[in-house]
């Protein structure tokens, strides 16, 4: 059984019509040729708590999906709220992910210190914060890639052990 996930993109030039979702069609082409995955959803959403809330949600309740990857809303501004809404709505945190995708950036950019990037569980779903910026997203889901099929298996029970003989 193939897993499936969704794309939100958190932009309110975007949800207005005013700015092209570069990041969110980039993560779309990293899943598909990376992982495979079927894609239930995709939208692009303003910066806020509701909508977001309503969106994981949707996600999670009515299609059931298995990954939901968040880009945009990661920064330092003020309307950027992703993690906050995220941590707020999740079960778990995984830093691990977040913090790889730090340090990794940080060999690429000093600015890779002010991400909020992470990584969160919410039931049976893994939700990944990504930044905003085309490049930024696929950097940073280029190096959690390779842990989400087995991350996936363990919450979804596809997995039992984690131990490898």
């Amino acid at each position: 059984m193939m897993f499936t996930y969704a794309i939100l993109t958190l932009s309110d030039k975007g949800a207005a019509g005013e700015r092209e979702d570069k990041s969110g069609r980039v993560l779309e082409e990293a899943v598909s040729e990376k992982l495979g995955y079927a894609k239930e959803y995709y939208a692009v959403i303003p910066d806020d708590e509701d909508v977001l809330v309503r969106s994981y949600t949707h996600c999670i309740k009515d299609l059931h999906v298995d990954l939901i990857l968040t880009t945009g809303g990661t920064g330092l501004s003020e309307r950027d709220i992703t993690p906050e809404v995220t941590a707020r709505f999740a079960d778990k945190e995984i830093p691990g992910m977040g913090e790889a995708m730090r340090m990794k950036s940080l060999a690429i950019t000093p600015h890779a210190m002010i991400t909020r990037c992470g990584a969160y569980l919410k039931e049976k779903t893994l939700i990944i914060n990504l930044p905003g910026s085309p490049k930024g997203a696929a950097e940073n889901f280029s190096f959690v890639v390779d842990a989400i099929p087995h991350a996936l298996g363990i919450i979804t029970g596809r997995d039992t052990e984690c131990a490898r003989p």
